[in-house]
């Protein structure tokens, strides 16, 4: 018993031993919850934030963060099955760590693209910068790095 108490102990602070948290640490009930704004259509951006939540998911221990992108204007682009091969891929990958990718109907309206124009697993809203400001008063922090 004593040493099954040891091993958690040294696994629990081995978890937090790479950064440090500010307080209250996250935690699988209270995790950080982080948004990014996908709002443009360029490959090297859309690389370069995708490249961010693979860099947040590395420093944070799994299940202390959760990651939503929001897409819209210009963004939506981003997240059509048509887009960038290898970035789609990127995406789907961080889908399978559970990044919540939501897309903005309002665009979609705009440009007369449906649902079967995007990849699978994206939920959608009306209004993706109003979905933005919600998330934000909900306490979701916008580490888009633009």
């Amino acid at each position: 018993m004593k040493k099954i108490f040891m091993i958690l102990i040294i696994a629990t602070v081995s978890l937090f031993a790479g950064m440090k948290y500010s307080d209250p640490k996250p935690t699988f009930d209270d995790p950080r919850r982080i948004i990014m704004k996908l709002n443009m259509s360029d490959v090297k951006e859309a690389n370069h934030l995708i490249g961010t939540i693979y860099n947040l998911l590395k420093d944070y221990p799994s299940d202390t963060l959760k990651v939503t992108v929001i897409a819209y204007g210009p963004g939506m682009r981003v997240l059509k099955k048509d887009y960038d091969k290898h970035t789609l891929s990127r995406i789907r990958s961080l889908m399978e760590y559970e990044v919540d990718f939501i897309g903005c109907r309002n665009t979609m309206q705009t440009m007369k693209w449906v649902e079967k124009d995007f990849i699978d697993d994206i939920t959608y809203v009306q209004a993706g910068i109003a979905e933005v400001i919600e998330k934000q008063v909900a306490g979701s922090i916008d580490a888009t790095p633009y």
